[in-house]
């Protein structure tokens, strides 16, 4: 396992608080449409980290099961008081992997896209850094995660 970055975020009230303990496997920045719908934003910005690698510190989280693009549907994570978004759990992954808001982390921590996805429906006002990778749709996380995530991931599954 790589080194060790806590970083602290929570919601808007201050009723739930979460600690990463650990780097995220990858970090997706989703132009959807239904990222921008979801987030009333430009796209989501989804940081990928094991479950048992995030830990609440205060509060409790409610459990919303909602709708998603797949049909699938997901499970957000959301403060029962304020109502904010903090992380998502996705079929795929299912509850081991959080796709944690990154908006939600406090400031300072440092994290950035890995790459840009679902940008045949991004905004066209949003200009993307050519350092990232970009993907018209999805992408095959073989070819763009880092040796270690792929790594972590085989453990998670028990491979």
């Amino acid at each position: 396992m790589g080194k060790t970055i806590n970083r602290e975020g929570g919601c808007a009230c201050g009723g739930v608080r979460y600690i990463l303990q650990d780097t995220p496997l990858f970090t997706h920045c989703c132009h959807c449409t239904w990222c921008q719908r979801e987030s009333g934003s430009a796209f989501a910005l989804n940081a990928m980290v094991e479950t048992d690698r995030l830990e609440l510190i205060k509060g409790r989280v409610a459990l919303v099961h909602t709708p998603s693009a797949s049909g699938r549907g997901q499970v957000i994570a959301r403060c029962p008081h304020c109502q904010v978004a903090l992380y998502s759990h996705y079929p795929g992954l299912g509850e081991q992997i959080a796709f944690v808001r990154v908006g939600t982390l406090d400031p300072g921590h440092g994290i950035s896209p890995d790459v840009h996805i679902f940008t045949s429906t991004k905004q066209p006002w949003v200009v993307l850094d050519e350092g990232v990778p970009v993907r018209e749709e999805f992408y095959d996380r073989r070819k763009l995660w880092p040796k270690e995530s792929l790594a972590r991931l085989r453990a998670l599954r028990g491979q």
